[in-house]
């Protein structure tokens, strides 16, 4: 097992993690394409869902632990 600092063992990401951030990216950049279109409605719902939702829990979940016999 290779040794790894106490920053990045804080940084462990797991595929989801990047999911999650990369769909929280893509929210927020259709969302400002939106608004800068005049949309009041598709705009706000998409800003809240990238900020609020989908960039914390990207950043928030733990890549599940492996098991014994893994």
């Amino acid at each position: 097992m290779p040794d790894l600092s106490p920053a990045r063992a804080r940084l462990r990401f797991g595929p989801l993690n990047y999911a999650l951030l990369a769909a929280a990216i893509t929210c927020l950049v259709i969302g400002y394409w939106l608004l800068s279109k005049g949309s009041t409605n598709a705009a706000p719902f998409l800003l809240v869902l990238g900020y609020c939702v989908l960039f914390p829990l990207g950043l928030a979940l733990s890549p599940k632990a492996a098991g014994p016999g893994e």
